[in-house]
């Protein structure tokens, strides 16, 4: 392999489904339009937040978070991914592969942070609504949002210096369209140890504290909510929740999926954990739109409204 460098390939060759080479061209309009509905929605809905001012308020400002890492995460993915599928052409330069892993990775957590501090927002305006406002204050949104970014980059900076310290020489193929630190990480013949007990405490004290405090607000909120009388008065603030829980279940569902997958279904075909990552990436941004629209009047009016004076 002449284009193998003696510590690392200067590029590697990206991979779209195992098996399916021959579908690449159907695929490729399904992700277009998947790409096109994540783009797009979530632009309208930041759009939206930022020109309706009945919309500025703290759950407003969290979905607005919550859009622009998705849209980012799109972005992220797009250019290999449509190059893959569209073009055939699956060259990545290496250092370009270590960038594109550290943005997957950032723009991830960030979305499991951002959706933390979203159940912490439902937490407080159920359980304790009269604090509400002097609790989620502008500075504080802030200061979430800030503190959200920050932990992304701090504990995701080490990843691509882990990288480039392995010398990798088994091969430069790998298992997706897009680059990501365990597919990386397997294709160095040196002890990748550190790697993959880093690799588990990223995943652990972050993606599993947040699921697990996210589980914990919930709790929470449903004991106070057990305890209103009316129960009209229930559905309604449960009806408020209803959003964030589909949210967070088109998140971590699929992310529980791939650790599964490649913990006791090794013997699987190499096809079904592609697709199982693919849905964990792309399925996201694309429902999150749909679903704060189709679920939050509030959305729905801001969006008619925005689009009306567009139209006049």
């Amino acid at each position: 392999m002449r284009s193998i460098n003696i510590t690392h390939p200067i590029y590697f060759l990206l991979t779209g489904i195992p098996g399916l080479e021959n579908s690449h061209s159907w695929l490729a309009g399904p992700l277009c339009v998947m790409y096109a509905v994540a783009l797009s929605g979530n632009t309208v809905i930041l759009q939206a937040v930022r020109l309706e001012s009945s919309l500025h308020e703290p759950m407003y400002y969290f979905l607005s978070m919550l859009s622009f890492s998705d849209v980012a995460m799109s972005m992220a993915t797009l250019p290999t991914v449509l190059r893959t599928f569209c073009l055939s052409a699956r060259h990545i330069a290496f250092d370009a592969c270590l960038i594109q892993m550290f943005l997957i990775h950032s723009f991830s957590m960030m979305e499991s942070g951002i959706l933390l501090a979203m159940s912490f927002d439902r937490y407080v305006a159920i359980c304790n609504p009269l604090r509400y406002s002097t609790v989620l204050t502008k500075e504080v949104i802030a200061g979430l949002g800030l503190a959200v970014v920050t932990r992304s980059f701090i504990i995701l900076f080490p990843l691509p210096f882990l990288i480039k310290r392995l010398p990798i020489c088994r091969s430069n193929v790998l298992s997706h369209s897009y680059c990501l630190h365990p597919d990386m990480m397997k294709l160095a013949c040196a002890d990748i140890t550190i790697n993959s007990i880093y690799g588990l405490f990223v995943l652990v004290s972050t993606f599993g504290m947040d699921m697990v405090f996210i589980f914990l607000s919930y709790v929470l909120i449903l004991r106070s909510v057990m305890a209103i009388a009316s129960q009209k008065d229930r559905l309604k603030a449960l009806n408020t929740c209803v959003s964030h829980i589909l949210a967070v279940l088109a998140f971590y569902v699929p992310m529980i999926g791939v650790s599964i997958a490649h913990r006791i279904g090794k013997h699987a075909p190499p096809y079904i954990h592609v697709l199982l990552s693919n849905i964990y990436l792309f399925v996201p941004p694309v429902l999150n739109p749909i679903i704060y629209s189709a679920k939050t009047k509030e959305i729905r009016r801001a969006i008619a409204r925005m689009f009306h004076r567009i139209k006049m």
